[in-house]
C-alpha cells in the first residue's frame, strides 16, 4: 500500500531529532490523551524509513548526520532502489519484475546512520555458533526439491514473516500497523501478512502452548507503552531467532503525528548479546487494507510442481554415449 510522500526537510529534521533525542522524547511523551488520562495512541502508523537497520560501512563510527547529509542520503537511496530503472544484470526481469509504483521503501532517513542504537556501533551482534548452525541447516532444506509445504519457509507458506514481526522492521512495502487502544488491551494489526495481537495490559499467566507471534503482555511506564513478549514458537520469522527470543518493545506518542517505537531483543541461543533498536512512525490517513497471502497462494503450487517435475526429471534413464 502506497503512503503519502513524507519528504519534506521538515519531516526529515523532525524525525532525525526525534531519534536522536529518543531518551528526552521517553521522559516527555505529548499528544492526545484516552479518557482514562493514557496518551492516545490509537489510529495508523507508518514505518517505512531509508535508514539502514545497521550502519552502513561509508559512515565509519558516525552516528548522527547532519540534515544535509540526510537528505542526500535519501536521494541516493532512492535512485538506487527505483526498480524502473532496469538495472539488476541478467535476473532484471525476475528481480524487477514489480515496476517502482507497487514499492514503499520510504521517502526519507532519519539523522540516525542505523536504527540499531545498541550496540553503539550500529550493527546486529554476531551470531552464536548454534544459531549459525541452525540457520544452516534451514536454508540447506530449500536447495533440495520440496516434499511439502512444511519444507519452505513460513512466509511462503502465508504463516508469518516478511515485515510483521513482532517485532516490526521496515521492509519494501505494507510498512503500516493499527493500533486500537482500550483500559485493558491494546489491539496491533499489521498490514503485512494481517496479523494481529491483542495485548492484555495486565499481568495475568501466559499460556503453556507456545505461538507463532508469541505471547505479550503489555504495562505503561509513565507515558510509554511497554509490551513484553516470549513464548514464541521456532523458528520464529525475526532475523533467525529461535522460540527462545524475548522481545520488549516500547511505544512513545510524541504530539499528535508522530510515535517513537523501539524494541530489545534477547536470544542467547542465536546472539552474542541483546541489541535494541528505534524506528520513527508517522500518522498515515490511509486505512489498512487486507494482505490475503492464503487466498490463491500460486507460487506455492509452483514451487511444489516444479519440485515434482525435477524428481521425474532426475529418475529419467540417460541415454546417449556408452
Amino acid at each position: 500500500m502506497k503512503q503519502p510522500l513524507l519528504s519534506s526537510a521538515a519531516i526529515v529534521v523532525g524525525f532525525g531529532a526525534l531519534l536522536a533525542l529518543g531518551a528526552t522524547v521517553h521522559a516527555q511523551s505529548k499528544g492526545p490523551r484516552t479518557p482514562d488520562g493514557k496518551p492516545d495512541l490509537q489510529g495508523t502508523w507508518s514505518f517505512a524509513t531509508l535508514t539502514p537497520m545497521q550502519r552502513p560501512k561509508e559512515f565509519g563510527t558516525k552516528a548522527v548526520l547532519t540534515p544535509e547529509e540526510a537528505r542526500q542520503y535519501a536521494e541516493d537511496s532512492l535512485k538506487r532502489r527505483n526498480m524502473d530503472t532496469r538495472q539488476g544484470g541478467g535476473a532484471v526481469d525476475v528481480e524487477r519484475a514489480y515496476n517502482d509504483f507497487w514499492w514503499d521503501f520510504g521517502k526519507t532517513a532519519s539523522l540516525r546512520t542505523s536504527l540499531i542504537i545498541d550496540p553503539p556501533d550500529g550493527q546486529q551482534p554476531a551470531f552464536t555458533p548454534e544459531a549459525q548452525k541452525r540457520m544452516a541447516e534451514q536454508f540447506g532444506g530449500l536447495r533440495r526439491p520440496a516434499e511439502g509445504p512444511e519444507d519452505r519457509m513460513l512466509a511462503e507458506r502465508c504463516i508469518i514473516g516478511f515485515n510483521a514481526g513482532p517485532p516490526f522492521a521496515p521492509s519494501a512495502y505494507n510498512n503500516n500497523v493499527q493500533l486500537v487502544q482500550t483500559k485493558d488491551y491494546v489491539m496491533v494489526l499489521n498490514e503485512m501478512v494481517h496479523d494481529a495481537r491483542i495485548i492484555p495490559l495486565d499481568n495475568r499467566p501466559r499460556a503453556k502452548p507456545s505461538r507463532w507471534m508469541g505471547e505479550s503482555r503489555g504495562r505503561w511506564e509513565g507515558d510509554t507503552l511497554v509490551v513484553e513478549t516470549n513464548n514464541f514458537k521456532g523458528p520464529t520469522s525475526f532475523a533467525g531467532s529461535s522460540e527462545n527470543l524475548k522481545l520488549i518493545e516500547r511505544f512513545t506518542l510524541d504530539g499528535n503525528n508522530q510515535l517513537l517505537y523501539r524494541f530489545t531483543v534477547e536470544d542467547p541461543k542465536t546472539w552474542v548479546r541483546p541489541w535494541t533498536a528505534e524506528i520513527p512512525m508517522a500518522r498515515s490517513a490511509e486505512p489498512i487494507f487486507e494482505y490475503a497471502c492464503h487466498e490463491g497462494n500460486h507460487g506455492m503450487e509452483g514451487i511444489l510442481k516444479g519440485a515434482r517435475m525435477d524428481e521425474k526429471q532426475a529418475a529419467k534413464p540417460t541415454t546417449g554415449s556408452r
